[in-house]
């Protein structure tokens, strides 16, 4: 072997020791994991050790006791809710690294939070909404567990509860565990996880004695602590299933970045050689699923490919033919997976895995609603309507706790929001407020709310100035601040702003002159009301007393001078109209006029005779001209 072929080698060993080293790193460290007990004021802490932290210093609401006991989590005996009076929406804000992440929640409701009877409310994660309990949910206790995977990627886990006016949202408990970024790849030619909230809508291990979580079977932690529930409880009565158990290792179960619990992979269901297995899910209609199917061969009698041959089937089509287990994953007790997105066009989607030769038998799956991500509000204009809430003192039942905009079934009272396609961004472009009794002041940052075409806080307690900063809202249409207790000057760039059509600043305690440039706008046909102002003096009200501006000035002598020229133009017209009468009046038979037309006469004939006595002579020195010239 040469040196050039030696240090190629040597390099590529180099290469594959350090990517395995890397793996290893990132699998020793330990995941970053928060589990919140809703509702409790201490600390709690689980037979398998985990804390739970006290629910202090992250949202509103009120704390209630738990009547529903958490069979999962038996330590768990309280809850939070939110009434009307705490606002429509009220989030759980959790710092956290940014990273991809597992959130489950466990939801209940009692005497005290809803008087005994079930809510129905919204949940949004990141700005999506994820969850919707809606009627029923409470009579299967699965429903009352939700989880989903969800990208983190601002520092921060928002998760919000959205009420729909059916009774009080509640939670018993949130847990966020940090999965690998790049756990759950569906492909090369797949769109990003990332795009997704990928919302579980059933995980199974099939053939398990009894559910539960990750760590419960002392599953690497990386793997997001999941819950597994056994298929037990799936089959209709008279099915003909039975299981097949295992407890020799196996093999590639926990292999970077995808993690699971090797229990999974030691049970299976299986069944007669002629027999089929359903699966029958609830889901939303018109939705994309993917669906994950976990596989390792643990029966002895199977030896060698083609001995156990199966299909899988969503809603009657195939997603996977011709299943051969052994001859996937090479050997026996040797994890695979497989992954398949469908559109599930009505409300259930049937998981069928059909023989073909032998038996079938399959260890576990999972299916995912995938839910694309809501694009969320303009950072800038979320923080200015965070500051202008607390400028505001906006009453704690109008909310404002999340995104402005997102989810769209949910968007802040108030708020119109637009959406820009470019940028793929949504921002605020109007502020609907009028008698709310917002009594505070606006904050100069309302500038910072850059599209907003619409402006009414009408009909509040409004003090303080009128901020210069909505000078510079150049798409300004409509500003109504009227019947408030505004006070201070009329900012002049307001009769800048090019798109302008009503201004209505009347019923405030605003004073000085009105700047020269809002009566331009009148003169446009934008609509004006600055009356019961009154310390306000100027263009539509009374005149200012002590000076006038220099535009008034100017445009009084521009009059002045206007009309001097006009009355010397017709001076001088009627001057010369006054002389040609004059002339035309004067008699011919007057002295003067005859002396004139005598005088003109004789000088005609002077001319005439003078002309007739030089001809003779004229021609005499003519022809002597001639003569000497030859």
């Amino acid at each position: 072997m040469d040196v050039v072929a030696l240090t190629s080698l040597l390099l590529l060993l180099l290469l594959l020791t350090t990517a395995r080293l890397s793996s290893a790193a990132a699998a020793a460290e330990e995941p970053y994991g928060v589990r919140i007990a809703c509702g409790s004021n201490q600390d709690l802490y689980a037979s398998n050790g985990f804390k739970w932290a006290k629910d202090f210093g992250y949202t509103a609401g009120s704390s209630a006791n738990l009547t529903v006991k958490n069979t999962l989590v038996p330590m768990l005996n309280t809850l939070r809710y939110f009434q009307i009076s705490d606002g429509p929406e009220n989030c759980y804000n959790i710092s956290v690294p940014v990273g991809h992440y597992l959130i489950r929640c466990f939801f209940a409701f009692g005497e005290q939070d809803n008087s005994g009877r079930e809510p129905q409310f919204d949940v949004s994660l990141e700005g999506t909404l994820a969850f919707s309990m809606q009627s029923g949910w409470s009579q299967d206790v699965d429903n009352a567990y939700e989880d989903a995977l969800v990208y983190v990627t601002d520092g921060a886990a928002t998760i919000c509860f959205h009420s729909s006016g059916h009774g009080n949202p509640a939670v018993a408990s949130i847990e966020i565990l940090q999965i690998f970024n790049n756990a759950y790849q569906r492909g090369p030619n797949a769109p990003p996880s990332q795009g997704f909230v990928w919302r579980s809508v059933k995980r199974v291990s099939a053939g398990a004695a009894k559910s539960g979580y990750g760590s419960d079977f002392q599953a690497n932690l990386w793997g997001g602590d999941r819950y597994w529930e056994s298929d037990s409880s799936l089959f209709l009565p008279g099915s003909v299933v039975t299981s097949l158990q295992t407890s020799n290792s196996i093999a590639n179960c926990s292999t970077y970045p995808n993690i699971y619990p090797e229990a999974i992979f030691q049970s299976a269901t299986t069944t007669d050689p002629t027999e089929t297995i359903s699966y029958t899910l609830p889901v939303q209609a018109n939705q994309n699923y993917t669906v994950w199917i976990y596989l390792a061969e643990i029966d002895p009698t199977i030896t060698a490919p083609k001995q156990r041959v199966f299909d899988i089937l969503v809603n009657g089509v195939k997603i996977f033919e011709g299943v051969d287990i052994l001859g996937l994953a090479g050997a026996p007790y040797s994890a695979v997976f497989l992954n398949a997105t469908v559109l599930v066009e009505g409300r259930a989607l049937m998981l069928t895995f059909n023989p073909v030769i032998g038996r079938i038998a399959f260890n576990a799956f999972e299916v995912y609603q995938l839910i694309p991500v809501e694009w969320p509000t303009v950072n800038q204009e979320v923080w200015a309507l965070q500051i202008l809430k607390q400028s505001l003192n906006l009453p704690t039942r109008l909310g404002w706790n999340g995104d402005p905009c997102v989810p769209t079934e949910h968007p802040w009272f108030g708020i119109n929001c637009g959406f820009n396609s470019n940028a793929s961004t949504w921002f605020v472009d109007g502020l609907d407020l009028d008698y709310q009794g917002l009594q505070g002041y606006l904050s100069d940052d309302i500038g910072s709310l850059s599209s907003l075409q619409a402006i009414n806080m009408s009909n509040n307690a409004l003090q303080g100035p009128i901020p210069s900063s909505i000078g510079n809202l150049s798409a300004l249409l409509t500003l109504d601040l009227s019947h408030n207790h505004l006070n201070g000057s009329i900012p002049g760039n307001l009769g800048e702003l090019p798109h302008l059509e009503k201004l209505y600043l009347n019923d405030n305690s605003l004073t000085g002159q009105v700047p020269a440039s809002l009566g331009a706008g009148a003169l446009r046909g934008a609509s004006l009301n600055l009356g019961n102002n009154a310390g306000l003096c100027g263009v539509g009200l009374r005149e200012c007393h002590g000076s006038r501006s220099a535009a008034k000035v100017g445009l009084t002598f521009g009059i002045l001078i206007g009309i001097g020229a006009l009355v010397a133009c017709i001076l001088l017209y009627w001057k010369r109209r006054a002389n040609i009468a004059r002339a035309q009046r004067l008699p011919r038979d007057a002295p003067y006029a005859k002396a004139r037309t005598t005088f003109v006469r004789d000088v005609q004939l002077a001319r005439t005779v003078l002309s007739d006595q030089f001809k003779p002579a004229y021609h005499e020195q003519a022809s002597n001209t001639h003569s000497t010239l030859l």
